[in-house]
C-alpha cells in the first residue's frame, strides 16, 4: 500500500519465480529522480554497495553495472545452474536467494552509505520499487550489456535527464 492507503500495483510477472537461476537486468532510480549521483563520493558508495553483494549472497554473480546521475543499471546473475540459461549443475549450492532480497540489500546498504555522506536521515534515497527484466538468452544479455556500457554517452538525450528537451 502507498502512503494514501491505496494498494500498489506490482510490476513483477505474476507467476514468475524470481529466485530461479538466470540473469536479471535491473534499474533503480533515486527518490524523485534527484541528480544526487552526480557527486563522485556518492557514486563510489553506490558502486561499493553493488560490488560487495556477492560477499553477502554466495549464489549470485554481478555483470555490467553503471551509475548514472539519477539511476543505476546492472545485471545480477542468480546461480544454481552450470550456466545462466538452465543447464543443471550437480554441485551442491547454498539455498536460492530471490532477486528481491538482493535488491533490498543493495538499496539498503547503498542508501545508508549515501545518506551518511549527505548528512541526512529520515529521507529515502531510492525510489520505492525497481525495474527488472528477465534476460532471455545470450543475445539479450549482450544487447543489455551494450546498453549499459553506452548509457553514459547517451545521457544528454535520455528522457530521465532533466536537461533533455525533445526535438
Amino acid at each position: 500500500m502507498d502512503a494514501a492507503g491505496r494498494r500498489r500495483r506490482s510490476i513483477r510477472l505474476p507467476t514468475y519465480d524470481y529466485a530461479q537461476p538466470g540473469a536479471y537486468f535491473i534499474t533503480v532510480c533515486t527518490h524523485n529522480r534527484e541528480l544526487c549521483l552526480e557527486d563522485e563520493s556518492l557514486r563510489q558508495a553506490v558502486s561499493q554497495a553493488w560490488e560487495t553483494l556477492p560477499l553477502r549472497f554466495a549464489t549470485i554473480s554481478l555483470d555490467e553495472f553503471v551509475v548514472m546521475p539519477n539511476h543505476v543499471h546492472g545485471i545480477v546473475i542468480l546461480r544454481g545452474t552450470a550456466s545462466a540459461w538452465g543447464a543443471a549443475s550437480s554441485a551442491p549450492t547454498p539455498e536460492r536467494v530471490p532477486l528481491s532480497a538482493v535488491m533490498r540489500a543493495f538499496k539498503s546498504t547503498s542508501a545508508i552509505a549515501a545518506n551518511k555522506l549527505l548528512n541526512r536521515s529520515g529521507r529515502p534515497f531510492w525510489q520505492r520499487n525497481y525495474y527488472e527484466h528477465v534476460v532471455r538468452d545470450e543475445a539479450d544479455l549482450n544487447r543489455i550489456r551494450q546498453y549499459i556500457l553506452d548509457n553514459p554517452a547517451n545521457w544528454a538525450t535520455d528522457p530521465e535527464n532533466p536537461a533533455f528537451t525533445p526535438s
